[in-house]
């Protein structure tokens, strides 16, 4: 990036400076560059003089100082003074021209830094209960967890993306109860679903199929081996379907981590003592409390029932500790809004059982609504009480789908048009980027058929205002890929490469890519391969297609 090149040049004239008694540091200060705020003030910007100054020394005079020393260099044009001692950078032509280049040279990592090389990162997402279909706020948590994911690879992280299977505890029994039920029913056998169950038509489905495999060999067993029977079965089926609806929907997660064992190896066992050696479980009432209070959570929490089984807590507490053991430097746990809640016990569990908590995160995700015609879409009756992501698909695609869950903060509510998202028009956001890019493929198409070359353009050509503002956008692909990482907020890409695609289209309508300037063209249609480059690689961080045509 070219801020990596100010910053060398900044660092060396510092150091010339302080070498001939020009200025006298007692420490190299940080040097950052920002953008100002008016263009007129040039392409970048630091206080560096300001903050090298002693009490009763003239940022002004050490500004004139750095500014006779900086290296000289064929990116920057000029550097001025401004206000009490701010440098204002204006960058040469060819930095833009440079630009162009690495972006439309695949093999260049433009948009890619290794900040990042050596961090190994847990990105854990999704984790819905096994025990129903994937639903659509499944599907923004999937979104969200692969943009995210790949994100932090394009920084140069070392991420594993992980799913937890919560298949232990009352959820999962609840499930089984429920299939039982429904499995006697097709022999003619009366029942009810508990209470909490699960009566999803997809429930008497399953039980049907199940029916249909085991006959009536389950119809005299006792209840407990029934469910056991369901639970494993239930638990084999449901988990299979999430993945084919993930599978489908273009998420692949590296590992499936089962909650139960946790408790079959041990290791919920292990963590509880952990914490108990640490001086952070009190027994009360035969039950035994996490004293997490004293760790910042707004009170102390039940760790092992007085019946003697593990709460949650006590589990996600053992998985905090098997992360941490194999090795990641960074827990990211992807959670809903309700879990904000969980925040604070789990942070105070990490502390507790030595894992720094600055490594561990919890980005939590508004919920998501469904409109049609201005009306909430209801929850499917085969999924009870929920909007399948299967269907979601099936209606507007996975392009548009993944594009629209992204195009938010994960802090906003985000409500999801169905009609809007299915227009063919600039109205709708992932038509309009990919429009852009097939435009553009089909420009350079027609290029190759007329022998046009861009390998030896001559982008000094390009000069008009809607190719230098075009140029300056594809720049801030390289400043936007890791702030994005950097604040986990992947809607920042999606608001560049929509930015992209109009300033795309207005160097389109004022600029004729191919004339009869042969030159001319040549420079054109590679600043069109750049963008092309930049909105097939941002949208593939965002994991939507591409298309050459549509």
């Amino acid at each position: 990036m070219v801020t990596d090149v100010l910053k060398e040049m900044m660092n060396a004239a510092l150091s010339a400076a302080a070498v001939d008694g020009a200025i006298a540091l007692e420490a190299m200060p940080p040097v950052e560059f920002e953008r100002p705020r008016k263009r007129e003030h040039g392409d970048w910007s630091t206080n560096v003089a300001l903050a090298a100054g002693r009490g009763g020394d003239n940022p002004r005079a050490i500004a004139q100082a750095l500014i006779d020393r900086l290296p000289p260099s064929d990116m920057v044009e000029s550097v001025e003074i401004a206000g009490p001692g701010f440098l204002n950078f204006r960058l040469a032509p060819k930095w833009l021209h440079d630009v162009v280049f690495r972006a439309s040279d695949p093999k260049s990592g433009f948009g890619r830094t290794d900040e990042g090389a050596g961090i190994k990162v847990n990105v854990e997402y999704v984790s819905a209960n096994p025990t129903g279909p994937i639903s659509v706020v499944g599907g923004r948590h999937a979104a969200v967890g692969d943009a995210l994911s790949n994100l932090l690879e394009a920084t140069g992280h070392e991420v594993v993306r992980e799913y937890y299977v919560n298949d232990a505890g009352r959820q999962i029994r609840l499930f089984a109860r429920s299939l039982s039920v429904r499995y006697l029913e097709q022999f003619g056998v009366p029942g009810e679903i508990p209470e909490d169950g699960y009566q999803g038509e997809y429930v008497i489905v399953l039980a049907r199929r199940l029916a249909e495999e085991l006959g009536d060999r389950l119809v005299h067993a006792s209840e407990e081996e029934r469910d056991a029977t369901m639970r494993r079965i239930g638990l084999e089926r449901m988990l299979a379907e999430m993945r084919a609806t993930l599978e489908r929907f273009g998420t692949h997660h590296q590992v499936w981590f089962l909650e139960s064992s946790l408790q079959e190896s041990g290791a919920t066992r292990s963590a509880i003592e952990k914490l108990g050696a640490g001086g952070w479980v009190e027994e009360r009432d035969g039950a035994r409390w996490f004293l997490s209070s004293r760790l910042g959570d707004d009170k102390d929490r039940v760790l092992v029932r007085s019946s003697g089984e593990p709460t949650y807590l006590a589990s996600d507490s053992a998985y905090l500790l098997d992360k941490s053991r194999r090795g990641f430097d960074r827990l990211i746990y992807i959670l809903g809004a309700g879990h904000h809640g969980t925040v604070p016990r789990w942070l105070a569990a990490a502390e507790a059982l030595g894992i720094d908590r600055s490594r561990v995160e919890m980005p939590l995700i508004q919920n998501i609504s469904l409109v049609r015609a201005g009306v909430t879409v209801r929850a499917s009756k085969r999924a009870g009480n929920v909007v399948p992501l299967d269907e979601l698909v099936d209606e507007v695609g996975v392009d548009a789908a993944r594009y629209n869950f992204l195009n938010r903060s994960l802090e906003s509510p985000l409500e999801f048009d169905i009609d809007l998202v299915k227009q063919q028009a600039p109205e709708n956001p992932v038509y309009y980027v990919q429009y852009a890019h097939a435009r553009i493929s089909s420009i350079l198409k027609k290029a190759e058929e007329k022998a046009l070359r861009v390998q030896d353009a001559e982008l000094g050509m390009l000069t008009h205002e809607r190719e230098d503002s075009l140029m300056r956008k594809l720049a801030a692909y390289e400043e936007t890929v890791p702030d994005a990482a950097h604040r986990r907020a992947p809607q920042r890409l999606t608001r560049y490469i929509e930015e992209l695609a109009t300033d795309f289209s207005a160097f389109y309508r004022d600029c004729k890519v191919v004339t009869d300037d042969q030159q001319l063209s040549k420079a054109r249609l590679r600043l069109c391969l750049a963008t092309k480059s930049v909105l097939a690689d941002g949208l593939s961080i965002l994991g939507v297609s591409a298309p050459e045509r549509m």
